[in-house]
């Protein structure tokens, strides 16, 4: 059987035209925020002069990919740099050690036990994988 296998999985689905459903969500989103300021915000200056920055904020949610990642990812990423510790202490554990000790003896035992193929062997395996059936029945019947 024949399957498809899936390409360009990396790539977001276009919903409407060129955009994607997180810039069509950010979009809406902004929208919603400039209409509840719209009716909150009784001036008209003092609007546009708060408008202009979130609405900048909310298209650079929608559109900006630094790195190639999205700009929510970026934001989210930068915050858990300064709130996850930096240093990383490791703690060895006693049991760890037993292990590997227990797997070294192990490796040395596997590499003494390593068996040698003979020519004849290895000719006789060539034969096998560059033919038919048949010569695979005719060294069966050499051995026995």
């Amino acid at each position: 059987m024949h399957y498809n296998v899936p390409q360009f999985i990396d790539i977001e689905d276009r919903i409407v035209g060129p955009l994607t459903a997180k810039q069509l969500l950010w979009i809406f989103a902004m929208g919603a925020v400039l209409l509840i300021m719209w009716l909150t915000i009784s001036s008209k200056t003092n609007f546009f002069i708060v408008a202009i920055p979130v609405g900048l904020m909310f298209l650079a949610l929608a559109f900006y990919r630094p790195y190639g990642q999205p700009l929510s990812k970026f934001i989210g990423s930068i915050f858990l740099f300064f709130v996850k510790p930096k240093i990383y202490i490791w703690k060895r554990e006693m049991e760890l050690k037993k292990e590997t000790v227990s797997l070294k003896k192990q490796e040395q035992t596997q590499v003494i036990n390593k068996k040698a193929l003979h020519q004849k062997e290895v000719y006789d395996l060539s034969k096998i994988l560059d033919s038919q059936s048949d010569i695979l029945n005719e060294i069966n019947k050499k051995k026995y």
